[in-house]
């Protein structure tokens, strides 16, 4: 059973770490600029950090839905490399935007390209398995024929 997932398990560790450590900046910005809770607004590099923090918190329930759904019902290799891959682009996208509000566009492009990758692969898993069970059509049989 341990084997089995160990790949986005491990992704998802990764990825719930980079939400503490994103939080764990925004704290060190709090003291660096004074800005004491629950005020969420001060100095134009709090602002931004505090957003990068709240923007990623946003996306991350949508991300661990995508990933896992895709890691389990198409492909967990593929699903784990996308998901290290929105880890780094969700870096780029708060140190981005940490610097300059337009420092975040790549990262976020990036990220976005990736959600949109494992929601279709999630989704394409979610068809091939429903195929199978109820109309006991393998898209998988039929292409192994093909080729």
């Amino acid at each position: 059973m341990a084997g089995d997932l160990i790949w986005l398990a491990a992704v998802s560790l990764l990825s719930a770490f980079q939400q503490c450590h994103f939080a764990w900046l925004v704290g060190k910005s709090r003291m660096k600029h004074k800005v004491m809770p629950p005020a969420v607004t001060g100095a134009p590099e709090f602002d931004r950090t505090f957003r990068a923090q709240q923007n990623s918190v946003e996306f991350y329930p949508v991300f661990l839905t995508a990933l896992w759904t895709a890691g389990w019902l198409f492909n967990e290799e593929l699903a784990s490399f996308l998901g290290l891959l929105y880890v780094f682009a969700r870096y780029k996208y708060f140190h981005g935007y940490v610097q300059t509000a337009k420092g975040r566009l790549t990262g976020f492009y990036l990220s976005l390209v990736v959600l949109i990758c494992l929601i279709t692969l999630g989704a394409a898993g979610i068809v091939h398995g429903f195929l199978e069970e109820y109309l006991h059509f393998s898209i998988t049989k039929k292409l192994h024929k093909l080729f």
